[in-house]
């Protein structure tokens, strides 16, 4: 008897914890965007470039540094603009890049017109071990506009400089990482090119402790789709919270 409580229990337990993550995906899908570029006259009009995430004021959207593009084509009227699902309908919104952080790869863009639901910013420990989620558009345009959510563990907490073969391999920016390296989480899940910018959050909370912002590639840039290494890391959310504290955007 005493056994089959015991097991009545269990399974109860897991079905509170499964529905209860359940829920969290299903509020924070609402705060997810496709982040990339749109042009009026170009086919297709818009094009993705990676993720963001919805925080402050329901105006300010973060995503990577290395996900905006590099050059704007001015004269054909691109912008970049944030893409979602809204009523069954796909909308886009023009945004302002407000502040970036090429040091953390972090962006913060402002939404031109209207609002959406916002993600929190964890103000909690994160150990290693730890369960996460995170959610995002890890091949693009390729699944729609369909956020997919992956879920792991935080595998490890170590410096942001990997290691590399030989010297020759050293850049300027590696450089000065090794002068002055951060932490980084490293994750066991994962995760694709589309997903850079994707918050990372608690499992329990849904609020936000990184950015996804690069997968480890075992072979070539070219088999990451067939062989993915599993291996991702993210920034942790303090270099936002600083950078929005010190753009007083908080």
């Amino acid at each position: 008897m005493k056994l089959f409580i015991f097991f009545v229990l269990l399974n109860i337990s897991a079905t509170t914890f499964a529905a209860s993550l359940a829920d969290i995906i299903e509020s924070t899908k609402k705060s997810i965007v496709a982040v990339g570029t749109y042009m009026p006259k170009r086919s297709p009009r818009g094009i993705f470039l990676g993720t963001g995430f919805v925080v402050g004021d329901g105006r300010l959207v973060v995503t990577n540094a290395h996900v905006l593009p590099k050059n704007i084509d001015v004269k054909s009227i691109e912008t970049v603009a944030v893409f979602f699902r809204q009523d069954e309908r796909i909308r886009m919104i023009q945004t302002r890049t407000i502040v970036v952080d090429k040091e953390h790869d972090i962006a913060i863009l402002r939404l031109l017109s209207g609002k959406l639901p916002i993600m929190a910013l964890s103000d909690s420990l994160v150990r290693e071990g730890q369960e996460i989620a995170f959610t995002g558009y890890p091949i693009g345009m390729v699944l729609g506009v369909h956020p997919v959510t992956h879920r792991g563990i935080v595998s490890a907490i170590s410096p942001v400089v990997l290691p590399v073969l030989n010297a020759r391999r050293l850049n300027a920016k590696m450089m000065r990482r090794l002068r002055d390296p951060y932490d980084v989480y490293q994750l066991d899940a994962t995760a694709y090119p589309g997903n850079s910018g994707s918050p990372v959050y608690n499992v329990e909370t849904g609020t936000v402790i990184g950015i996804v912002n690069k997968v480890f590639v075992k072979e070539t840039k070219e088999t990451i789709l067939s062989k993915p290494s599993g291996i991702t890391y993210a920034i942790p959310i303090k270099y936002l919270k600083d950078l929005l504290e010190k753009s007083n955007l908080k």
